[in-house]
């Protein structure tokens, strides 16, 4: 909390990054890993990996959850829920590690370790764990985003004071923007994070509706905020564009992201930071909107979309975990 509050104007944060346990993997993922150097999707990375690619695209800091590529689940729901344990818990232990670079994030899945699992998994990470954020993925997991267990779950979530993450694409039929509509109105008065904003693993003109109806569905559900990862570079200029126009609260909302590591941080902060320069320099930009608004985009505006937004969001969600915390367990009942 100190470093995001004191730092927040130069904070470059990550807000989508998965961390594995090399140690953790199964024996054939362990022998891919150790002996392909060429990249394959969903390829996994550990927490020093992560930190040279920090490094390297000059981030700061990186909110990091599991890798559900590397979490093996079989039909048994506590075997499931025992696996991603201790997929959360090396985000823990990673975050302990290096706690100036690494914002831990939670994850938990209703659908194949059963609710009453992931009901007693969400007051671990929350109340052990001491994680802000918990999220769901509908797509990978196979459960429809508005579905009763997911309901039952962010209810706990908000109860103890925790910010529910949703991976919200185009690459499923489980997370349609209805679906993430009647999520924000049953918790108006709570944040509720919308990873990728549509985007995802789908095909572009698959993706198109979806990128549409997530821009405007943030403007009308003020408590929606958006991670801008595995989502098209020219829709997300798109995006920044329109939150930008809208002014507060809106140009708070959106945070970026590189969804490592199925996206690179080098190739996805050193496109932010290119797109913003040409944001900046309105008078020559495509866009009309932006090149009739003289300093619609300034450099102060650019550091809050790239990790401002984020250091100040979770600050005071950190502050209003703590006085959930304080209240005691009669606020998670």
């Amino acid at each position: 909390m100190d470093r995001l509050e004191t730092q927040a104007d130069r904070l470059v944060i990550d807000a989508d990054a998965h961390a594995t346990d090399p140690d953790d993997l199964g024996s054939a993922q362990r022998e891919q890993y150790e002996s392909d150097p060429d990249y394959y999707h969903g390829r996994p990375v550990s927490a020093e990996d992560l930190i040279r690619e920090m490094d390297s695209a000059e981030v700061d800091m990186a909110v990091i959850w599991q890798n559900p590529a590397t979490t093996a689940y079989n039909d048994d729901p506590d075997h499931n829920t025992r696996a991603l344990v201790r997929a959360n818990g090396y985000v823990r232990d990673s975050a302990l590690r290096f706690p100036d670079r690494f914002i831990p994030a939670g994850w938990v899945d209703p659908g194949a370790c059963g609710l009453e699992n992931a009901l007693r998994m969400a007051e671990t990470l929350v109340r052990e764990f001491g994680f802000l954020i918990v999220k769901l993925n509908p797509a990978q997991n196979r459960y429809r985003i508005d579905s009763p267990p997911v309901f039952a779950v962010v209810d706990h979530l908000v109860a103890l004071g925790a910010v529910p993450a949703f991976h919200f694409g185009a690459d499923s039929p489980y997370t349609p923007s209805g679906g993430l509509r009647r999520i924000a109105e049953r918790y108006r008065a709570h944040p509720v994070i919308a990873v990728h904003m549509g985007g995802g693993g789908a095909a572009y003109e698959t993706a198109e509706p979806l990128y549409q109806e997530a821009r405007q569905l943030g403007i009308e559900c003020p408590n929606i905020r958006y991670v801008l990862s595995a989502k098209r570079d020219t829709h997300m200029e798109s995006d920044l564009i329109a939150y930008q126009l809208a002014g507060e609260p809106f140009c708070r909302h959106l945070f970026c992201g590189s969804d490592a590591p199925y996206g690179r941080m080098a190739w996805n902060f050193g496109g932010f930071r290119s797109i913003f320069r040409s944001l900046i320099d309105g008078a020559r930009h495509t866009d009309a909107r932006v090149r009739t608004r003289p300093g619609l985009f300034t450099p102060e505006a650019a550091r809050e979309y790239l990790g401002g937004n984020f250091a100040r969001f979770a600050v005071e969600g950190y502050r209003r975990l703590l006085t959930a915390c304080q209240a005691g367990p009669a606020v998670c009942r």
